[in-house]
């Protein structure tokens, strides 16, 4: 709210979907070097001493394969980050996560959620980019990659959405089918012990929403209705955790349990984001217009439209804050929060042309 002279209160006009900007990709290039993508920012001011990881670079390769009309500057940053990608990756198809800025890797391939996210990268890049010879080679790396499977629910539902868009692009690349049925599995069906706890896992942790996602995918490209029902039951049941009086509150940092009263902060934006990507999906698959309502709340998010009631992006720099606090927004920018703004902003994009055909005259 804000305060009018005389003291009359004044509360202030709703978000609509046209208040949203484009994507906006100057701190990604900010972030950017002729490496990869850097990791942390301090405000808006790259932190060196803090490297790469396979993680941001994933993210950065995957959503500059979703712009239909890709820069130069973009087409440039994608081969880049396509590079550090098949650098990262062993022979047996794992990846190493961390590198130094003085370009040593820390760490050995294996297959936690980064392999997951560099999968979902690739087979997004290998489906959607615009650059042939980045296709190609993003392709070989899937297929490498897709030898390996992990124990780790998340680290497969990133494989497997990695898996649904080649299979979107090829419904019959065999390595992304038994991939994405792989995906499915490990992440199991929501128990039906508790009427009131509508998730495969004892409590809600974090990029819980990609779960739900992967099963819808699966279940659609699948074919099997299982899947898809209890992949949008587990999505709808999720939202309504995440409503907190009509605003998107996503899982904070510490998660939620049956039981347990909620605590609200500190919320990821990775979180929005990832809460936008499975309700894009929801709407693609099943036509329901009720999922872009959902959509909606989590663009609005980003835009002020949360638990602090604060915009969590800088439109000076193309930033994202990096958290929001019970105080207010963490005002450092690093890659993780700004590629998931941008992520959320090529979804409200897509909104906004999809609401403007509607007769309703489109979302508030």
């Amino acid at each position: 709210m804000t305060t009018a002279a005389g003291g009359l209160r004044l509360v202030p006009p709703p978000i609509q979907l046209a208040d949203a900007p484009p994507p906006d990709w100057s701190h990604v290039a900010r972030l950017s070097d002729d490496t990869g993508l850097l990791e942390h920012a301090r405000n808006a001011i790259v932190r060196r001493e803090h490297g790469y990881c396979v993680d941001d670079v994933s993210r950065g390769l995957l959503l500059i394969s979703r712009e239909p009309r890709p820069t130069a500057q973009l087409v440039g940053l994608a081969e880049r980050y396509l590079a550090f990608l098949t650098h990262a990756q062993g022979p047996k198809g794992g990846f190493r996560n961390r590198f130094s800025f003085d370009r040593r890797w820390e760490d050995e391939p294996s297959v936690g959620d980064w392999w997951g996210r560099a999968l979902w990268g690739l087979g997004t890049a290998a489906a959607r980019s615009t650059v042939p010879w980045i296709r190609r080679e993003a392709m070989n790396a899937f297929l490498i990659g897709c030898r390996e499977r992990s124990p780790w629910s998340r680290a497969m539902a990133f494989a497997g959405l990695g898996a649904a868009e080649v299979l979107r692009t090829d419904p019959r690349a065999v390595a992304a089918t038994e991939l994405l049925a792989d995906a499915a599995t490990v992440i199991g069906l929501p128990s039906n012990k508790e009427a009131d706890w509508v998730w495969p896992e004892p409590e809600l942790t974090y990029a819980n929403p990609a779960l739900p996602e992967v099963l819808i995918a699966a279940g659609d490209l699948l074919g099997d209705e299982t899947l898809l029902r209890s992949g949008l039951k587990m999505l709808a049941w999720l939202c309504r955790e995440q409503d907190n009086g009509g605003r998107l509150s996503v899982v904070p940092v510490g998660g939620w349990r049956p039981g347990v009263p909620k605590h609200r902060f500190d919320q990821q934006p990775i979180e929005a984001a990832a809460t936008a990507d499975a309700c894009a999906t929801a709407a693609a698959v099943t036509g329901d217009e009720r999922w872009d309502e959902q959509l909606f709340r989590a663009i609005a998010w980003f835009l002020g439209d949360n638990d602090g009631q604060k915009p969590m992006y800088d439109p000076l720099t193309g930033g994202c804050y990096d958290g929001l606090t019970a105080t207010g927004p963490n005002v450092n920018q690093g890659a993780e929060s700004t590629l998931a703004l941008v992520s959320t902003l090529q979804h409200a994009r897509t909104l906004a042309t999809r609401s403007a055909t509607r007769p309703s005259g489109g979302l508030a």
